[in-house]
């Protein structure tokens, strides 16, 4: 298989579809799919929105041929992955408003597959799911758009995606892969053509159904350890300690995990849970633990907002009209994916008070913030204001040099919720 005609389709060209692409494109052909045509027009110019491929590596990859043996051709033509005999697919996998998973972009991006699939071919899923979906909910719309037999005359593995926005220390090659296949010599495949590109080598799993457990559990664990320090957060809140304080106390023991209280939003620790929550009642159970944690961090905006207006009326402020500019949009630092970010609860929570918010964020994609969530960042006219609270949500490297006191009126409140800013800029933290 991996060899001058391995031709590799990718299906979804955002966070973890476009560095999987950029990385194979170095070794084999890929045929970069998205729906979104903005999206394949401004790759094609060697622009990357979300900033997690520069231009000089996107442009040595990309190609204008279709037809050549190595390198990167990005369409929107559902038509020119005939010539592919591995598929990847790498769209999202969101929740609906009810928590519940939303599998239709799967569903839609397993027909497009289909159309196109021939006997000998092999489609592998990235996408975070619950146990299952492979091969209970994906591969029988492979088999009924293709007319193909599964495990017959097409395959599939199942290999979930290890990206972290905006992190360029472990990028895809240097993040040890998951990998598994609908049979041992499809697994064995698999692994070989994953292992052909990622430095930090592959574990290849015993089955798809715990490729995919063990990928659900990655987040959900870190969900349950954040949700316990941000309930400790507002337990030590209440008693007067520092939060941060006590956390590196506690570091101290060689065996504590050291998780800080903050928000948690994103496409990935904020969501996941929930799928592998729908499978666990499906099957008779239901998930105590997982979902008190979800509770826990759902409600932190609305927390962090309520603090922030408490420390506000201590100091006098009037609040039906009270400024305050808030720090960050996006769902994580020095990145521009607003993606389920939670900041928006914050803001949600301020404007029920009648107060005025103000955001800057300096990273965030500000056509996505407008069009998702109406949000406008205000990244020039917000330094020209004074602020009766200051908020700092997400701990962009820019933040560290801002002059906030330059921004404040005489009893403005500062609230740091990264703890990214020294003591004496800040009134308190989370």
């Amino acid at each position: 298989m991996l060899d001058s005609r391995t031709k590799i389709g990718i299906i979804g060209l955002g966070y973890v579809g476009l560095p999987l692409a950029v990385e194979f494109a170095k070794k084999y052909k890929v045929l970069g799919f998205d729906i979104n045509e903005e999206r394949i027009s401004e790759l094609n110019s060697g622009f990357d929105h979300t900033l997690e491929i520069d231009s000089v590596t996107l442009n040595k990859v990309l190609t204008k041929d279709c037809t050549t043996t190595q390198g990167l051709y990005c369409t929107n033509d559902p038509e020119i992955l005939k010539n592919c005999n591995v598929f990847i697919v790498t769209v999202p996998t969101p929740v609906d408003k009810n928590n519940r998973p939303n599998l239709m972009p799967l569903i839609n991006a397993s027909i497009t597959v289909g159309k196109v699939l021939k006997p000998g071919d092999i489609v592998i899923y990235e996408s975070t799911v619950y146990p299952g979906v492979t091969e209970d909910e994906c591969v029988p719309v492979l088999a009924r758009t293709s007319g193909l037999k599964f495990n017959v005359d097409f395959f599939a593995g199942y290999s979930p995606e290890r990206i972290n926005p905006g992190d360029k220390k472990h990028t895809v090659a240097n993040i040890l892969k998951i990998t598994s296949g609908s049979t041992p010599e499809i697994a064995d495949i698999v692994d070989d053509l994953y292992k052909s590109i990622i430095v930090a080598g592959t574990h290849k799993a015993s089955c798809i159904k715990v490729a995919e457990a063990a990928k659900i559990i990655e987040n959900a664990q870190r969900d349950i350890n954040i949700a316990f320090v941000n309930e400790l957060a507002m337990i030590f809140n209440r008693l007067g300690i520092n939060t941060n304080e006590v956390l590196d106390a506690a570091s101290t023991k060689w065996n504590f995990l050291n998780f800080r209280p903050g928000l948690v939003g994103g496409h990935c620790i904020g969501v996941d849970p929930y799928y592998l929550a729908q499978k666990a009642q499906e099957a008779g159970y239901h998930p105590e633990i997982i979902l008190a944690g979800r509770r826990v961090n759902d409600g932190m905006g609305a927390y962090v907002a309520d603090q922030l207006v408490k420390q506000m009326i201590q100091k006098d402020t009037h609040i039906v009209g009270a400024r305050v500019l808030v720090l960050g949009f996006t769902f994580k630092e020095n990145c521009p994916d607003v993606r389920n970010t939670k900041v928006i609860d914050i803001i949600n929570r301020l404007k029920e008070y009648n107060v005025v918010v103000t955001v800057h964020d300096p990273w965030a994609n500000v056509a996505h913030a407008k069009h998702e969530y109406g949000i406008i960042c205000e990244n020039g006219e917000s330094k020209t204001r004074k602020y009766d609270g200051i908020l700092l949500a997400v701990a962009h490297q820019e933040f560290k040099s801002i002059d906030l006191r330059s921004l404040c009126k005489k009893n403005s409140v500062v609230y740091d919720i990264k703890s990214l800013l020294p003591n004496a800029s800040v009134d308190f933290r989370l």
